[in-house]
């Protein structure tokens, strides 16, 4: 009975540790966009959190908007009513 408590035990703890080290095993890339992922549609300005730019490794240019429900999604920084809320200030960068 002993045995089965600790081993019990230590596949709990085991499975806390790996829950708390997923940040570290996830893949830099997750961060990127890739064409098929960028939403073409006007977001309004009010429905977006922040915005974050992609890393630099990433083939595609973009910036990944939060929205206050927490959705994210990809957006091209070329798109004109994107730049138009950062030039009117209604955006807020996501710093990493």
């Amino acid at each position: 009975m002993k045995l089965f408590s600790l081993a019990l035990l230590t596949l709990l703890l085991a499975g806390l540790w790996i829950g708390s080290q997923s940040v570290s095993f996830r893949s830099p890339y997750s961060t990127c966009c890739y064409k098929e992922m960028f939403i073409r549609q006007k977001i309004p300005a009010f429905l977006i959190r922040s915005y974050q730019k992609t890393p630099s490794h990433c083939s595609h240019k973009a910036v990944r908007v939060e929205l206050l429900k927490g959705k994210k999604f990809c957006v091209d920084p070329e798109e004109g009513w994107f730049q138009q809320y950062q030039q009117q200030g209604y955006l807020h960068v996501k710093l990493p």
